[in-house]
């Protein structure tokens, strides 16, 4: 399998078993391997290994150790089900729908560290998952626009989306105010939101527009090294349904606009530096979530990838 190279290091990081291996007991043994690895990489594939069954991802992410990142404690715009309590379907939004390259849950101010994705079946056609340093697109921003950079650095970034009041599946950005929230009545999400620092308007159908407190655009990690962590590519991209228009999603956190040239250049970049995923049945990803995006391609046929967060 084709791979990048970033600093002397392979992307992703591709640990190849030998004759269907224990992703569990590897998992277990090899913790603080891994680790070294993500954290010079960013994604680690484990591919080869004897994981059929979704109760073996459950296994093999238990046997990792780390503190589970419930679906339902997340504030995700995406529709997912549970079919553990760790793990859960990825993107519930129809086949022919791009999931443009993001950090997960970076447009919220609750967000993993850590992604699994696992390949319970490949697509018949597509459904690549694009992964992306965000640490390498920063550095190529910062040479084409360091002004812009240093604006998305101090002044962050504000998101607007709306919700519906139930579920709807046919969205990327479809889970309802109830279930993100985790509250039953509007005064209860009020209040809630209020916690959160957001601001909010009810529309008609009961639906509801928020808009995110200031976040970072840009996030500065332990070893000195700076990424562009935000949901601002997606957000531009591909927030699009009945209830959200792109164009009106993201501004910087002061309030001012984001100019769309600005944004294509940046989406130009991290479209040139992204790497295709192309999954192969049992493969289970890694990925630091603070270094490097994901997405979705579209896909045809019947495909099943999975996710588990990590705190």
């Amino acid at each position: 399998m084709d791979q990048q190279n970033w600093d002397n290091e392979p992307f992703p990081t591709i640990t190849q078993a030998e004759a269907a291996g224990d992703l569990s007991a590897f998992l277990e043994q090899q913790r603080s391997v891994v680790d070294a690895q993500l954290a010079a990489s960013g994604a680690v594939l484990f591919r080869g290994f004897a994981v059929p069954t979704i109760e073996d991802f459950d296994v093999a992410v238990q046997a990792y150790g780390a503190e589970n990142f419930p679906y339902a404690d997340s504030l995700s715009n995406a529709v997912r089900i549970n079919l553990t309590p760790r793990v859960f379907t990825a993107n519930e939004a129809p086949p022919d729908t791009s999931i443009f390259l993001h950090h997960e849950m970076a447009q919220t101010p609750i967000y993993p560290s850590k992604l699994f994705f696992y390949c319970n079946i490949a697509a018949e056609e597509g459904g690549a998952t694009p992964l992306c340093r965000s640490d390498i697109l920063l550095t190529k921003m910062t040479e084409e626009n360091p002004q812009l950079v240093e604006a998305f650095a101090e002044k962050g970034v504000r998101y607007t989306h709306s919700m519906p009041a139930q579920d709807d599946a046919q969205s990327g950005q479809g889970r309802s105010w109830r279930s993100t929230l985790g509250v039953d009545q509007k005064s209860q999400a009020e209040i809630r939101l209020s916690e959160l620092g957001y601001a909010w308007q009810w529309l008609g159908q009961d639906a509801l527009r928020v808009t995110s407190p200031r976040l970072d655009a840009v996030r500065t990690l332990s070893d000195g090294r700076r990424t562009f962590f935000n949901q601002l590519i997606a957000a531009y991209r591909g927030w699009a349904d009945a209830r959200n228009d792109p164009a009106k999603s993201i501004c910087f956190g002061d309030g001012s606009a984001i100019d769309s040239a600005q944004m294509q250049s940046a989406i130009s970049l991290a479209d040139a530096l992204s790497f295709d995923l192309k999954w192969q049945a049992g493969d289970v990803v890694l990925v630091d979530n603070f270094l490097v995006m994901h997405g979705r391609r579209p896909f045809k046929g019947k495909r099943k990838v999975l996710a588990s967060l990590i705190k």
